[in-house]
């Protein structure tokens, strides 16, 4: 097994949601590769962490009606049965965003597509960390890293230093998400590594959604300009956040 492979199996391996022999090929790695051993251990400290100190607020009454009244309409407008009131909330938790207060910000869980999407680019953030290539180019400069990426993909990524607001940039690489092949620019903040996972969308909407938590990693995502932005660190919410407005403004600025 080797390490990335490991990265795809860390959050399941946690949970004990890995099949016997898929876990035992986890643990035996885990025996023999200190790195990954690291990565375990500190995503556990995570995990007790959150658990010790995540505080959970009852939906007012006023958003449960509200998603019912939502959820029993979309089942007329399918043709559906009608079904006592209480039996949506059965299967609430697959059909609508799960909503939680963390340090006084909302953090809202989109839709499996997009929690699929979002471990995929945290996967990718932390084997950038973990094997030693962060960078396929390294530089500070845009007009190096922009035509660093021509020919290697079949699009140009808009490339953007922060340096003025304390964002630089660090450099980009090829990365894989979704199928295919992505660019991923790489900033930091306070020496926080922020990976920035970029690929085109038909869509013209636009759009910056809220931050999601996966495996102690926020991801804020994103369009502009034709563009899907994953932007994935360890760096508090609210900085986060201010970056991912900095992505999507045209001036550059929050």
């Amino acid at each position: 097994m080797l390490c990335r492979d490991l990265m795809d199996r860390l959050s399941p391996y946690l949970d004990d949601e890995l099949d016997p022999v898929a876990s035992r090929e986890v643990s035996q790695h885990l025996e023999s590769c200190p790195n990954c051993a690291a990565a375990v251990a500190k995503q556990r400290e995570l995990s007790e962490n959150l658990r010790r100190d995540l505080e959970y607020h009852r939906a007012p009454d006023l958003l449960r009606e509200r998603v019912m009244s939502n959820l029993r309409t979309a089942r007329r407008r399918d043709g559906a049965p009608s079904r006592p009131a209480a039996q949506p909330w059965r299967w609430l938790g697959a059909a609508v965003a799960v909503i939680a207060v963390v340090g006084g910000t909302w953090i809202v869980a989109r839709d499996r597509g997009d929690d699929a999407t979002a471990r995929e680019a945290v996967s990718g953030h932390i084997r950038s960390l973990m094997a030693n290539h962060l960078t396929d180019v390294a530089s500070t400069d845009q007009h190096t890293v922009k035509p660093w990426f021509n020919g290697k993909l079949d699009f140009s990524p808009p490339v953007t230093d922060f340096a003025g607001a304390d964002y630089p940039l660090v450099g980009g690489r090829l990365d894989y998400l979704q199928g295919h092949s992505v660019a991923a620019l790489v900033y930091m903040h306070r020496k926080h590594i922020i990976n920035v996972f970029v690929w085109p969308v038909a869509s013209a909407h636009e759009e910056l959604g809220p931050a999601v938590t996966q495996r102690g990693f926020h991801v804020i995502q994103g369009t502009h300009a034709g563009m899907a932005y994953w932007v994935v660190s360890d760096l508090n919410v609210e900085e986060l956040a201010t970056f991912a407005r900095m992505l999507a403004a045209p001036s550059g600025k929050p």
